[in-house]
Parts: structure tokens; C-alpha cells; sequence
């Protein structure tokens, strides 16, 4: 295993860390009711992690990430606290919830989070966590305090991401990406803001997705190659620490990137997948979230299919139906592969109304 060091922080990390939503147990709002790893079953996966060189243990406070940040505390005890480093996150904006949040997270940990993240953070709720006695400020608070060491800002989109990189009071980001939704990876690697922040990737497998299609090496080593500082990786058994751990066994070997379209390619040959690298440039007059949708719609063919349809099914008649009216098309000038993104919304549209629709008739 190697290590990176951690933006401006003291830290150094593996390059590959441990997500610990597959270790929780009992059902989870977001999440199949499917988890069911018991204390001991926990915690002997992440002594295993720990000792295939894994440092870092990212999870969430309860119950947004079921009782993986208790069970995560347990094992911090028992394989001593000062070997390991936890990231933890919660889903409060407000100055006085997060506050609140990171004591409730010490308690059910036992100790103190080295990384505390303002959790989902977009752009309805970025006013509230940047603000003047908003969750940055409380924060900031609290790292004087010593109850936490680090800051962090946790997102899936880029705008959130830069305004954190721009930010003094954050320490680390973390963001979503992997060999196929790299946009945003592409964007960060040419924006110097990011270059002093330390920086944690999730969604590497994309929700479980790509190795059906592509090797777990080729994924892990993908992604390493851009400046992030590690990958974490959803693990709930000890193969799949084998298979996140171990990526990597020659000596001196480069991390290295298929190409975009190598990648869509590779796709191809189950079906069309849209020419969509998720760099959120696409602007919408009226709001669409294209980059989300075209996700989607590839998330359907690639596995998830009854998750992407009902997601699809929320708004895709009302964005497909603005696109018609629409005159401006400023969403194709901005698009760096000039997909005909209103006719796109068209066919998304007709794959609802074709498998949903009809489905309910």
C-alpha cells in the first residue's frame, strides 16, 4: 500500500480507503435493506483492511449511515486510536446543527473524528454552510476546540467543490468520480485552487456498477491517477478488501487512465451509453440538472435499472418539455462533446414513458 499526504494536513493516507456504508446493519432510507454485518463481523473486515495497509475509515453519523460510525468507534479502540484516521460526515448546513452533530458523532465513536465534513452539500444549501454562523463557522469552532482536527466539505458538484477549494477554512473535499463520471476529476486536476486541499473520491465503482465491466485494478488505478489523495472504496466482506487493497502488485508500476472514449467504448458493446463525462459545464435555463439525468439514463442500462427509472420518472417530463420550448440551447454551446442535448431529453423521456408508464396502464 502507498500513501499520500493529505492537502495542507498533517495526515498521510492510503491511497485506497475503507467506506463503511456496507458494514452497517439493519435498513437505511437511501440503501437497500440488505446490510446486515453484525459487531464482530465489522470489525474483524476492518482489522483485515487495516492490515492489508488501509489507514483511513470514512463513514457518517447515525442514522445516516446506519450504526457504521459506532461499530467504526469500537474498532478504532480496539486496534488503538492513534493507527487509524476517521473521516466522519453529517447532513446539517446550520451552524448550530452541525455543532450539534459532531457531539453526537464523538459520542457514538468514543473518540474524536481527524476529519469532519458538512455532508451533501449543493447548491439549494450552500449559502447556509458558507455563510457568517453557518456549519463552516461551527466548525471552525470546534477544530479550536480540539474536538475535531480537520474541516471538510463533502459534494457532488464541482461549483460546491471550487468555492470549498477557494475557502481557508477548509482542510479536505470530498467529491464523487471514477473512470467514466470524470469531468469533474478533469476539471480539478486543471484548477490550482484545488492543489492545496486534500482530497477524498468516492463513488469509484460507481454505486457498485463498473466492475461488471471493468477490472477493480483498472478502476482504483484510474482514479489514483489524478491528484486526489484517496480512493474509498464500499467494503463489506474480506474479498472485496482483497480486491480494493490489492490493486496494485507490481513494484513501480504508474497509475495510468483509459481514455474517455476507451471507456464508452467498452460500454458500447452493451449498449449506447451517452457521451456524458458528468463535467456539470452544461447550463440549463431552467434549472435541469442534465448531467444528473444522462446519469441516470446509463445507470439504467449499466444495472440499476429500476433505481434510475424512478429517479427518472420525478422530472424528466418536465426537462424534456422545457427543452422542446426552449430557444437558447446554451446547455449544447457549453457541452465540450456538443451532445444534442434537448433531442437526448426527448428519448430519455420516451424510455420512461415506454417501462414506466405503460408498466402502470
Amino acid at each position: 500500500m502507498k500513501y499520500r499526504r493529505l492537502g495542507n494536513t498533517d495526515l498521510y493516507v492510503s491511497e485506497v480507503g475503507f467506506g463503511t456504508i456496507p458494514i452497517l446493519k439493519g435498513h437505511v432510507k437511501v440503501l437497500p435493506n440488505y446490510y446486515n454485518c453484525d459487531d464482530d463481523e465489522a470489525i474483524s473486515i476492518m482489522e483485515y483492511a487495516y492490515h492489508l495497509g488501509c489507514n483511513i475509515f470514512d463513514t457518517a453519523i447515525v442514522p445516516e449511515y446506519g450504526d457504521a460510525e459506532i461499530k467504526l468507534g469500537k474498532f478504532a479502540n480496539q486496534i488503538g486510536r492513534e493507527k487509524i484516521i476517521i473521516s466522519d460526515k453529517a447532513r446539517f448546513f446550520k451552524g448550530h446543527e452541525i455543532y450539534n452533530a459532531v457531539y453526537t458523532s464523538i459520542e457514538n465513536l468514543g473518540t474524536y473524528p481527524d476529519i469532519y465534513f458538512v455532508h451533501q452539500v449543493d447548491l439549494d444549501n450552500m449559502n447556509d454552510v458558507f455563510e457568517k454562523d453557518g456549519a463552516l463557522d461551527a466548525l471552525q469552532e470546534l477544530k479550536k476546540q480540539g474536538k475535531i482536527r480537520y474541516i471538510g466539505i463533502a459534494s457532488h458538484y464541482y461549483d460546491v467543490l471550487c468555492k470549498g477549494a477557494q475557502d481557508k477554512r477548509v482542510d479536505v473535499l470530498q467529491g464523487s468520480g471514477n473512470i467514466l463520471e470524470r469531468g469533474m476529476l478533469d476539471r480539478i486536476e486543471k484548477e490550482i485552487a484545488f492543489a492545496q486541499k486534500g482530497f477524498i473520491l468516492n463513488k469509484v465503482y460507481a454505486a457498485g456498477i463498473l466492475p461488471k465491466f471493468f477490472d477493480t485494478k483498472e478502476l482504483i488505478r484510474g482514479v489514483l491517477s489524478y491528484p486526489i489523495s484517496t480512493a474509498l472504496i464500499g467494503i463489506g466482506t474480506k474479498q472485496q478488501a482483497d480486491s480494493a487493497f490489492l490493486y496494485e502488485t507490481e513494484k513501480n508500476e504508474d497509475h495510468t487512465r483509459p481514455s474517455f472514449h476507451s471507456v464508452i467504448s467498452r460500454l458500447n458493446m452493451n449498449f449506447a451509453p451517452i457521451y456524458c463525462d458528468r463535467c456539470q459545464k452544461c447550463k440549463c435555463e431552467y434549472g435541469t440538472q442534465i448531467h444528473i439525468l444522462f446519469r441516470q439514463y446509463n445507470y439504467y442500462f449499466l444495472g440499476k435499472d429500476y433505481w434510475a427509472l424512478r429517479k427518472l420518472d420525478l422530472s424528466i417530463q418536465e426537462s424534456a418539455a422545457h427543452c422542446r420550448k426552449c430557444v437558447h440551447v446554451k446547455c449544447i454551446r457549453c457541452c465540450p462533446y456538443g451532445l444534442d442535448i434537448p433531442n437526448i431529453m426527448q428519448k430519455i423521456e420516451l424510455l420512461v414513458h415506454q417501462h414506466i408508464r405503460n408498466s402502470i396502464i
